[in-house]
């Protein structure tokens, strides 16, 4: 009997043994709602009563492909957006989002795996040997325009870790949909954690954005001509949510073609832009752009319409700069400087219920290495720390709060311009030629005036920064 002192211990610790049954019997009946009370109390300091534990997030993940800063409506109002911009003013707005290598596969890998993607071996996106079935022998390629001639891998390996992977241990649900390009059949989604996928192959971009969508290795050869790519992707995310029945939460990755070459708009979005004035492949590109944000539309309302929206987080990402104007930023996905803020700096939105502030802006250089300890902390409900990954989580500053001040480093190997670090508005950028410039983005957001003869001070600090990290993180390839 030692050790039974709680009026429920001692309570049953009698009821052991058979000669008090009869004699406590009416004494738990008449303490029953006491007994109960402390037998709650335990089983939830426990985490044994999961019926009144709180109940884990679902999470929609939104990642597209070449969409800048600037090209969304409530940047520029020339483009129809209104699904994305209601996201904003219910969200949270993260107006300096960054992505440590950007171009498509790099930024994917840095996306799952929470490391900056240089540390992995990629400088640049994957090309393929056999353009039929995506099949690479080498584990690295080589591109023939490099200055440096610097490898870069063909794809993601088994044994770096995938948010999928992770979250999947902690009870959820993955699902996939749409672009992986991370490597050729072997290293699908689905061998990195994901549960399923839907309409992926190895390929970076269609060949068309109506049906049929690729020439080879098509993975919706079902559809027919004029079926939209964006919208086949869309219907199924719907349908995946609407028809969802399992317990455990899910995550949804869409990770959209769109808006990637070839600039292919749907009919309809394309005759409204053009009667609005605009032209060419950029009305192509605005008519992509508002289908994409058909779809975030149809993405919350099946959220809604199954009574889970308040219950779950909505990501809204961009892998790199767009093709086409970003606005007053300079640079962008092509012309050299894909470092500069047109090209490295990308529109993030998140919706997370109950935490963050309707219409509020955060300013903090964040970075899409970030998303995967923030969503191994709100799926963990414990505070999440690993060595391996260079991301930290997001959520204090979803909460209103600040985050430790920290350098964002950039590589790029496809010109002479090829690295960066950025600390708060200062901004350092490397070249291959040995030039270097330093910005005061706080002051010149276009990056127009090049500070490195006037901050002599500033720009050796973030420089001998930028030298280390290179020497630390940065395989050597000669």
């Amino acid at each position: 009997m030692h050790g039974c002192q709680s009026l429920f211990r001692k309570t049953f610790c009698k009821l052991r043994d058979t000669k008090f049954i009869h004699k406590q019997f009416y004494f738990v009946i008449e303490n029953l709602d006491h007994i109960m009370k402390q037998l709650i109390t335990i089983l939830l300091a426990l985490n044994l009563l999961t019926g009144f534990a709180e109940e884990k997030k679902n999470i929609v993940l939104l990642f597209v492909d070449d969409l800048g800063w600037a090209d969304l409506g409530f940047r520029n109002p020339a483009l129809h957006t209104p699904n994305i911009d209601q996201l904003r003013q219910e969200g949270m707005d993260f107006e300096r989002a960054y992505i440590p290598t950007p171009t498509c596969s790099p930024s994917r890998a840095s996306l799952l795996t929470g490391k900056e993607a240089a540390r992995m071996g990629f400088s640049r996106h994957i090309t393929h040997e056999d353009m039929k079935t995506g099949y690479n022998s080498k584990e690295y390629n080589l591109w023939e325009k490099d200055p440096v001639q610097r490898p870069s891998r063909n794809w993601l390996p088994h044994e770096e870790t995938t948010y999928a992977e992770s979250l999947g241990e902690l009870g959820y649900y993955n699902m996939f949909v749409g672009k992986w390009h991370l490597g050729h059949e072997g290293y699908f989604p689905v061998t990195q954690g994901f549960d399923d996928m839907y309409g992926t192959n190895f390929q970076g971009h269609p060949g068309n954005y109506f049906a049929p969508f690729f020439k080879s290795s098509n993975p919706l050869p079902e559809f027919q001509d004029g079926e939209y790519l964006t919208n086949v992707l869309t219907d199924k995310a719907v349908d995946f949510i609407s028809s969802y029945d399992k317990e455990q939460p899910f995550m949804l990755s869409l990770w959209y073609y769109t808006v990637h070459g070839p600039q292919i708009g749907r009919k309809d979005w394309l005759e409204r832009y053009k009667a609005e004035g605009l032209t060419g492949k950029y009305a192509e590109y605005a008519a992509m752009i508002s289908v994409l944000d058909e779809s975030v539309g149809k993405v919350r309302q099946a959220l809604d319409a199954k009574g889970i929206a308040d219950n779950t987080l909505i990501i809204f990402f961009s892998d790199q700069g767009g093709a086409f104007k970003n606005g007053h930023l300079r640079g962008g996905k092509k012309g050299g400087e894909t470092l500069c803020e047109g090209g490295a700096r990308v529109p993030l939105l998140m919706l997370y219920p109950g935490v963050t502030k309707a219409g509020s802006v955060n300013a903090t250089p964040v970075s899409s290495i970030d998303i995967y300890p923030t969503l191994m902390e709100i799926a963990s409900g414990e505070s999440y720390s690993n060595k391996n990954i260079q991301g930290k989580s997001l959520l204090p500053l979803m909460k209103g709060e600040e985050m430790e001040k920290r350098q964002l480093f950039f590589l790029r190997s496809y010109e002479d311009q090829y690295a960066s670090v950025i600390e708060g508005h200062w901004k350092l950028i490397k070249y291959h030629s040995g030039k270097y410039e330093l910005y005061n983005l706080k002051e010149d957001e276009s990056e127009q005036n090049n500070l490195i003869n006037s901050e002599v001070k500033k720009f050796k600090q973030l420089a001998k920064a930028l030298d280390k990290w290179e020497k630390k993180a940065v395989p050597a390839y000669k």
